[in-house]
């Protein structure tokens, strides 16, 4: 089975479509009576046409009821670090995230501790309030690639490292806590919904 078909099958329910519906958000209620569509095109396109000084992109935050979901595309360049190099690392006080790797591989470093640690100012829209740092004792590292999928729970420090060619990978997060903006769509797919197929 291809790795799209997968994500295809993990992230569409094809009955109902919501791409140019709109719904408000049930505050902690009753799921939506609908599904929502994440396509191939859709991810195709934001990575396309990145936000400045972002390699991480919402595609959409589904109000799900009790809790937001978000499912984001990620897109890493090569870096030049070398084994031994410090390693930055991020961490997301309130929203878990599951890596889904679509192409390239790297090392990813997880847990441990955070020497340095800075809390990363106002609110972040794509996965919560955190911070940086840097990975310290404890932090465990191992080359993930395509076809991998990794869960990072709350507060579980993680980074990147000797990323060797283009990473592109899913994020899909939810958030129990509503820190997401429950209802947001990436602007690049308000333009052009798909057709509904009758």
């Amino acid at each position: 089975m291809k790795m799209w078909t997968l994500i295809v099958n993990i992230l569409v329910v094809p009955p109902t479509f919501a791409m140019g519906q709109s719904v408000a958000p049930s505050n902690g209620g009753t799921p939506p009576p609908i599904a929502f569509d994440i396509t191939k095109a859709d991810i195709d396109a934001v990575l396309k046409n990145p936000a400045p000084h972002s390699s991480d992109q919402p595609i959409r935050v589904v109000d799900m009821g009790k809790y937001n979901l978000e499912v984001a595309i990620v897109h890493r360049g090569p870096t030049k670090d070398k084994p031994g190099d410090p390693i930055n690392v991020a961490y997301h006080d309130q929203t878990a995230e599951t890596y889904i790797m679509l192409s390239g591989s790297a090392v990813l470093t997880t847990g441990g501790t955070i020497v340095d640690k800075k809390l990363r100012p106002g609110q972040n829209i794509v996965n919560g309030p955190g911070g940086d740092g840097t990975a310290g004792k404890d932090a465990y590292s191992r080359r993930v690639k395509a076809g991998d999928i990794i869960i990072i729970p709350p507060g579980v420090p993680h980074g990147w490292s000797q990323i060797t060619e283009d990473l592109v990978y899913l994020s899909v997060r939810p958030d129990p806590d509503r820190v997401l903006p429950g209802g947001y769509v990436n602007p690049l797919l308000l333009k052009n919904p798909p057709a509904e197929d009758k």
